[in-house]
C-alpha cells in the first residue's frame, strides 16, 4: 500500500515511516521540508496521488488557542485532498482524555475540533488516542517546576515510548477504518509524581518531584483517571527503564 505520513519527518512520523517501510509498504514522509504543506495546500495533490492511506501525526507549532486555526485548516485541506485522490482511510493521532481536557484547554479543544472534523468528513477514518510519551517527561517536568521542586497532581497515567506509538499507528494504518476511536498505552499505570521521580533520577536531575493535589497538568485540573485509556486499549510493553537504557545506548 502507499501510505502517506503527514508529519513524517518528526518524532513519531519518522518512526512510523520506518516501520511501514520494513513491512513492505510505500511509506511517504510528507512535511514542509519535503514540499508538502497542509496549511497552504502546497504539494498535497501530488503526494496523495495513488495513496491508499493517510496518517496525520502533525502537530500545531503552538500549544494554545492558536492551535485551533492550525488543526482546522490542516485537517480541512487534508480531507479535501484525500477525497479528490480517492484515499480510503484517514488515520489521525490524538490524545487519551482529549474530550475531558478540552473543557479547560485551548489546545485540547483544538484537538477535539480536529477529531470532529474528521468524524464529519468524507473519508473513512480511525482516530488513535495515545497516552503520554516517555520522551516528553522532561518537558512536563519543566512545565511544573517551582524552584527545585516539580509539583505533580496525584493522578494516574499510562505513559509509553514514542516507538510504540508508531507501532500502534502502523497497526491502525494497515487495518480497515473503524470510523471511531482506538486507544493505545504503555505497560504500567502509575501516578504522575511517582513516574516523575523515576524519570528525574534516570536523568541525574536533582529536582525533587512531589505530589501536590493543588497542582495542574498543563493548566488543567485532571480527574483521577483522565489520562488512563479504557479497558479495550492496546497496551505495549516497553517499560520506562528499558526505554531509558535504549535511549542512553543510542545517544
Amino acid at each position: 500500500m502507499k501510505i502517506v505520513v503527514i508529519g513524517g519527518t518528526g518524532l513519531i512520523g519518522s518512526k512510523l515511516v520506518h516501520i511501514l517501510g520494513e513491512q513492505g509498504h510505500d511509506a511517504v514522509a510528507a512535511a514542509p521540508s519535503t514540499g508538502v504543506d497542509t496549511i497552504t495546500g502546497e504539494g498535497l495533490a501530488d503526494v496523495m496521488a495513488g495513496a491508499d492511506v493517510v496518517v496525520d501525526v502533525s502537530n500545531s507549532p503552538n500549544l494554545d488557542d492558536t492551535a485551533k486555526e492550525f488543526f482546522r485548516t490542516a485537517t480541512t485541506n487534508l480531507l479535501a485532498a484525500e477525497q479528490a485522490a480517492g484515499v480510503g482511510h484517514h488515520v489521525a493521532l490524538s490524545v487519551v482524555g482529549t474530550a475531558e481536557m478540552a473543557e479547560q484547554s485551548g489546545y485540547f479543544q483544538a484537538k477535539l475540533d480536529q477529531e470532529q472534523l474528521i468524524g464529519q468528513g468524507p473519508v473513512p477514518y480511525t482516530i488513535v488516542h495515545a497516552t503520554q510519551f516517555y520522551e516528553f517527561l522532561k518537558t512536563l517536568a519543566d512545565s511544573a517546576t517551582d524552584g527545585d521542586t516539580v509539583r505533580m497532581p496525584p493522578k494516574y497515567f499510562r505513559p509509553m515510548a514514542a516507538a510504540d506509538v508508531a507501532k500502534g499507528l502502523a497497526i491502525a494504518a494497515v487495518n480497515p477504518p473503524v470510523n471511531g476511536i482506538t486507544e493505545i498505552g504503555g505497560p504500567v499505570e502509575v501516578l504522575l509524581p511517582d513516574m516523575m521521580r523515576i524519570a528525574l533520577a534516570a536523568r541525574g536531575d536533582h529536582r525533587t518531584a512531589v505530589s501536590d493535589p493543588s497542582s495542574k497538568y498543563w493548566g488543567i485540573d485532571l480527574g483521577e483517571r483522565t489520562l488512563v485509556p479504557g479497558e479495550d486499549a492496546t497496551l505495549f510493553d516497553t517499560s520506562f527503564e528499558d526505554w531509558a537504557l535504549q535511549t542512553a545506548a543510542s545517544s
